[in-house]
């Protein structure tokens, strides 16, 4: 195992197994002639080191990449030699040349040749992302270019560094602060600067400063602040949305209603209207909630199965019921595909089983399947089906829809349980725990987005500069291709920002108009997407403790995944911490039994540490039933020991299915489903047995 995501180490496996004699030769030759010149005895940079280990390069490329380790070394005459009209010849990455050598000049205490050269930058490239480098060199010296760097590239890490260096000497200055929230929400700090300008700065606010502030709510969740912020924006059919929305769920329902009303008044075909025809329902009488709906239901496609099904409800109250099994009629025989339709029908095949009739069950079910096969519950369905198949005497029914959930459905939680249903060598319950997969190494990932100079700077290995470039290409784009969204998350796990590069990655699949429909579902055919959205960050420390606590480390990684999304520095709102979140009472007591004096839940090695020792006692505790420890990981041993009393263990999918905590049936699910796919993605031994699933 290694890291996913290092480029280094990619770039050496990539590469060396293409390498050739040639190539390797040039880049020693170019070493020794460094080493001899400058009496430097350390090997050339990774970035060299990766290009050199390949096809014999460019001569351009490796010029410019021997000039960037020269230029780490503070070699400036050397750098400025091998610089010396390579725009000319390399103009994919001319501008970068230039402000190279500008940095060669500084170095050789040329103030003068340096500034000319990024001046050159400023004038010769005004839109790349290079020029807010520049710019912010050139105003270490001459602050108006600072000022430059702030007005044409707001989203340039630079940019950001300038800003909180003026901030610093002067905290009283809205406008930076505003340029911070709307760029850059999630920084450190930025949520005491949007507060501050509410409080203090209010009526300074331009609307789309407002407007940037509302979303900084809204993405913190903190959605009674959003709308009283979203009321201020710009006059937009999203913007009246969330107002109305933030004003309902921060139970202001009197000015929720108004912007909703505004909201059907100003735009009544918007596509946000639809959502607000069905948020007005709620704030009103049922029979007026019927009258909203069917407004819905007539204007609006996209939102008329959940509407049925809300009129349905309304239906009801109004002592309607031919009225209601109308409206959920028309759901399943006009929407029979939607996402409501399949909730429906789960809802009624679930009462059915429960009250022991399976043959009814399965009929409501089945049309999931086959009907709804993007629904979550589609998976689900087709392994109950065959679960109640087995319960009918029906065995070859049940192979048949076991088979059919691995095939249809091979990335989720039920198709690991129709493989063990099977008879598959893939681990259950009561035997992860032991096992210690194989893990294949893969191929570093190719981003499919961004612009040709950006892809050659990650073709480098010049990841800082490739992000860079990157932010500034896309910072004044609204909405994104499936290939630079896809890129964009590929280039946050880069930086180690994995919570938003996974989640970034995720949210692909809620795209909805047909044309990113069609490229997403292209993305997740590569194993690229499926390496991207299960990465093995901190893999050496997680089998370090998974070996100490002889726990599986695909199960610790999984578990990870589910409770941090790998961000070690985390918290929940209930005080856990950390990668494996865990609580500090409980982390104070581990941290006991094991002797561990000094430690810091947001240290990866002691938080991987504490965070085993207490996996490995829930384990102890159920007999390492993985399962039910995991079960404990998150809702606590003694409310898992009350579920074992009151349902029994006879049928471990039976008590799963019982969990009453959705919480906690949710995330073991969750945990195994991410522990199959780890092992899809790099263990060969699955693959194999796909291989086999029609036989």
């Amino acid at each position: 195992m290694w890291k996913l995501f290092n480029s280094k180490v990619f770039l050496l496996i990539l590469l060396a197994s293409i390498s050739t004699v040639i190539g390797l030769k040039i880049l020693i030759d170019a070493h020794k002639s460094v080493a001899d010149t400058s009496k430097h005895t350390n090997d050339l940079s990774s970035k060299k080191t990766s290009l050199a280990m390949g096809n014999p390069p460019a001569s351009t490329q490796h010029s410019f990449l021997l000039a960037s380790d020269l230029l780490d070394r503070h070699e400036g005459k050397a750098a400025l030699a091998e610089l010396e009209g390579l725009e000319q010849e390399y103009p994919l990455l001319a501008a970068h040349i230039l402000l190279a050598k500008g940095k060669a000049y500084q170095l050789e205490q040329d103030n003068r040749a340096a500034t000319e050269t990024w001046q050159q930058v400023v004038a010769k490239y005004p839109t790349s992302a290079v020029t807010g480098e520049a710019l912010y060199l050139l105003g270490k010296s001459q602050p108006e270019y600072w000022q430059q760097a702030i007005a044409q590239f707001p989203t340039h890490p630079r940019t950001q560094e300038i800003i909180r260096q003026q901030l610093s000497k002067n905290p009283n200055q809205p406008k930076l602060m505003a340029i911070l929230v709307k760029y850059t929400p999630d920084a450190p700090g930025v949520d005491k600067m949007r507060d501050r300008l509410v409080k203090e700065y209010a009526s300074q606010l331009t609307p789309t400063e407002w407007e940037a502030i509302a979303d900084s709510y809204w993405l913190k969740w903190d959605y009674g602040k959003a709308g009283q912020a979203y009321a201020q924006a710009p006059d937009t059919s999203r913007n009246l949305y969330r107002a109305g929305r933030g004003y309902h769920l921060g139970n202001d329902q009197v000015t929720a209603k108004k912007y909703y009303l505004q909201l059907i008044q100003q735009y009544p075909q918007s596509v946000d209207t639809g959502w607000g025809l069905r948020r007005m329902a709620t704030l009103v009488q049922p029979k007026e909630a019927v009258t909203y709906l069917d407004r819905a239901i007539a204007q609006f496609p996209q939102q008329a199965p959940e509407a049925l099904v809300e009129k349905a409800q309304y239906l009801q109250a109004l002592k309607n019921p031919q009225g209601a099994t109308q409206a959920l009629n028309t759901l399943l025989t006009d929407y029979k595909s939607s996402a409501a339709a399949a909730e429906y029908r789960w809802k009624v095949a679930s009462n059915k089983a429960q009250s022991g009739d399976l043959v009814s069950a399965w009929q409501w079910a089945q049309p999931i399947v086959i009907n709804n096969p993007e629904s979550k519950l589609a998976p689900q369905a087709g392994f109950w089906i065959a679960k109640w198949a087995t319960k009918l005497n029906r065995p070859q029914d049940a192979t048949t829809a076991y088979k059919s959930v691995l095939g249809r459905f091979p990335r989720s939680y039920y198709a690991w349980r129709s493989a063990v249903a099977l008879g598959w060598d893939v681990g259950n319950f009561t035997t992860i725990r032991q096992q210690v997969p194989q893990v294949l190494q893969v191929e570093k990932i190719t981003p499919t987005g961004g612009s040709a100079t950006f892809q050659e700077l990650y073709k480098l290995g010049l990841e800082q500069e490739a992000w860079t470039q990157f932010q500034t290409e896309i910072s004044d784009r609204s909405n994104l291709t499936v290939a630079d969204d896809f890129t964009k998350g590929l280039l946050q796990l880069h930086q180690g920002q994995n919570l938003r590069g996974i989640n970034q990655i995720a949210e692909l699949q809620d795209r909805d108009t047909p044309q990113d429909k069609q490229q997403w579902q292209q993305l997740r055919q590569t194993p690229e997407y499926w390496q991207a959205l299960y990465p093995l960050p901190f893999e050496s420390t997680i089998l370090k403790w998974s070996k100490q606590r002889q726990l599986n480390p695909l199960l610790v990684t999984s578990l990870i995944r589910q409770e941090s999304r790998f961000e070690p520095e985390i918290e929940s709102s209930a005080g856990a911490m950390g990668l494996m979140q865990v609580i500090p009472p409980t982390a104070k007591t581990a941290a006991q039994n094991i002797g561990l004096s000094n430690y810091s839940m947001t240290n990866p090695e002691d938080n991987i540490n504490i965070g085993t020792y207490y996996l490995d006692f829930t384990h102890q505790k159920y007999n390492n039933n993985s399962m039910l420890a995991v079960a404990s990981y998150n809702a606590g041993p003694n409310a898992v020991a009350k579920w074992v009393k009151r349902y029994g263990l006879q049928d471990a999918d039976d008590f799963v299915e019982k969990i009453p905590y959705p919480e906690t049936k949710g995330y073991v699910e969750s945990v195994f489903e991410n522990y199959w796919n780890y092992m899809l993605i790099y263990n060969p031994e699955v693959g194999k047995l796909f291989k086999n699933l029609d036989t």
